[in-house]
């Protein structure tokens, strides 16, 4: 199973709603009145948080084994740059540590999967410079998938910190929502204005989405429900880079056959016609498909732009594409001038249905 081809899991369902309306115990779920706003994730990191993918429900032992060092390469690279905090508990640590540099450092905190973009804590920071988690609260993508464990991990992930957990009254995952650190937000609405997450009309979960991470607009696109077990998240798809700034991953011609193609030229479109939340259009950036990839897999995403912004690097994935690789390389070079562009090899987790910024969740520094 990979996210593009995913079971309907129902004890998922049960946990999900065992969930919805109560925090973990222990922790401090609150509401507040205060302003907080998520930071650019190039903005400075204290740490990265990842999670070790451990479910025999969601992998074959032989996948398992692949996802396991695709992420250890991930949390390696990263470690050369910036603090790395790795999500595993029980017999498992043992495992991750075998993998694992001595510069990962891991954490007491159980999991499931691999997906820490949209099952970890969503960090938020107020006016004074301190944190908080945001509390965007995962249902395993509307029940598709077992998250026992995932379905806690912000929660628990507070306690450890000694930050507040603040309800926002949304059910999703960050990696549906992309941010320019000023004010501005895009989305799919397919993985948001969906009875699988939310039983609330568009403008109240866009005021909810705004509130939560400080937006003050919102730009949506259509998207595609149900194709994939994410309803098309925007982060394989489109990224801010800064303020206004759009990298777009998309080919030039519309492949009417491809419902990707499709979706992805629509959401071109809107952000041609948008402005930011300062009024001014969109600087888009476009980049190109990988075409000559290593993998077989007819749904393996090639994303480029699903990359992790961390201190001082910028982590990607190369697909085997030597002319592609190099100018996404390039590209990223420009877009994020004086870092580090490290480039490597995930074709486990792009056969499971992500990439290198689905499997990462940044700390800012207070």
């Amino acid at each position: 199973m990979n996210r593009r081809h995913f079971l309907s899991a129902g004890t998922g369902a049960a946990i999900a709603t065992s969930l919805w309306g109560c925090g973990e115990a222990g922790s401090s779920m609150t509401t507040t009145n205060t302003h907080y706003e998520m930071p650019l994730e190039s903005a400075p990191h204290e740490r990265t948080l990842m999670q070790w993918p451990v479910n025999l429900d969601i992998y074959d032992r032989p996948s398992l084994k692949r996802v396991q060092r695709a992420i250890a390469r991930i949390a390696n690279t990263i470690a050369r740059h910036e603090p790395v905090a790795m999500l595993v508990a029980g017999n498992a640590a043992a495992g991750a540590r075998a993998l694992l540099s001595g510069d990962v450092e891991l954490w007491d905190i159980p999991t499931d999967d691999l997906w820490c973009r949209d099952s970890g804590p969503t960090f938020v920071r107020d006016a004074a410079g301190k944190l908080a988690i945001a509390h965007l609260r995962f249902n395993g993508w509307g029940n598709k998938q077992p998250h026992a464990n995932d379905a806690r991990i912000a929660a628990r992930v507070a306690e450890r910190l000694g930050m507040p957990l603040i309800e926002t009254g949304l059910v999703g995952e960050q990696g549906g929502v992309e941010h320019d650190g000023a004010g501005t937000l895009l989305a799919h609405a397919s993985c948001w204005v969906n009875p699988n997450r939310n039983r609330m009309t568009g403008r109240e979960i866009e005021d909810r989405l705004l509130r939560a991470l400080g937006g003050k607009k919102m730009i949506w696109a259509p998207g595609i429900a149900g194709k994939d077990i994410t309803d098309y998240h925007i982060d394989a798809l489109a990224r801010f880079v800064g303020p206004g700034k759009v990298l777009i991953q998309l080919g030039d011609e519309i492949d009417p056959d491809d419902p990707w193609s499709v979706s992805g030229h629509e959401t071109l479109e809107i952000l041609q016609k948008s402005t930011d939340a300062r009024g001014r259009k969109l600087d888009i950036v476009r980049l190109p498909d990988p075409v000559d990839i290593r993998s077989p897999e007819p749904d393996f995403v090639a994303s480029y732009v699903n990359y992790y912004v961390c201190n001082g690097a910028v982590v990607a994935a190369q697909f085997g594409d030597k002319a592609a690789d190099g100018h996404a390389r390039e590209m990223l070079q420009t877009l994020y001038p004086g870092r580090t562009i490290e480039m490597i090899e995930i074709d486990a987790i792009g056969e499971s249905g992500g990439g290198i910024h689905c499997a990462t969740q940044q700390q800012p520094k207070a």
